[in-house]
């Protein structure tokens, strides 16, 4: 499933099939990417690192940041389009509804052997739950927002979105626990 209505022709291609990760899998991503704080400052940066590494890659992606319902960080590159954002919206709104990455959101529906769409009773043209947004989390204050990309196949997007999380904890050291 992708979220792109154009195929993924710019990024670059895998010699091998990607392996869908666990419902566990997914969980301890969201237990190890709790942060100490964000800021005005961290969405910019962390949004400028996705920038960067989707720029690295020519990915055709949109990407956004919010926070407690305001628009901290948005950025369109070559080759997205209006869709990516209406993705990015439905697939936040699954964030900010179930506090858990939309990928994952997903996993859970899978792993009971029904769908999102089939089970959740919610309306498919404003919930999504593709992979592509994650979590914000913050120690004491539990899923303050969420940083969202589209324009690449769901697990795609969301690996993108959980290395540029990596990295921003890595360079700031703000990863919950990292005192």
């Amino acid at each position: 499933m992708t979220d792109n209505p154009r195929p993924a022709a710019r990024v670059a291609p895998r010699s091998a099939p990607e392996i869908t990760p666990t419902v566990e899998e997914l969980e301890a991503e969201e237990r190890r990417l709790v942060l100490r704080r964000f800021t005005y400052e961290d969405a910019w940066a962390l949004g400028s690192l996705l920038v960067e590494l989707a720029r690295e890659r020519q990915a055709p992606v949109a990407v956004d940041i919010h926070r407690a319902g305001q628009q901290l960080f948005h950025a369109a590159l070559p080759g997205s389009t209006p869709d990516n954002d209406a993705w990015i919206a439905r697939k936040r709104r699954v964030v900010e509804r179930y506090g858990s990455a939309s990928y994952l959101v997903g996993a859970r529906f899978r792993a009971k052997g029904s769908t999102f769409e089939e089970s959740s009773r919610l309306d498919p043209d404003r919930y999504a739950a593709h992979g592509g947004s994650f979590p914000i989390a913050v120690e004491g204050a539990g899923v303050i927002g969420a940083v969202t990309v589209s324009g690449l196949p769901q697990l795609q997007d969301h690996r993108l979105v959980v290395e540029a999380l990596e990295r921003f904890v890595e360079r700031s050291g703000e990863r919950s626990g990292d005192r």
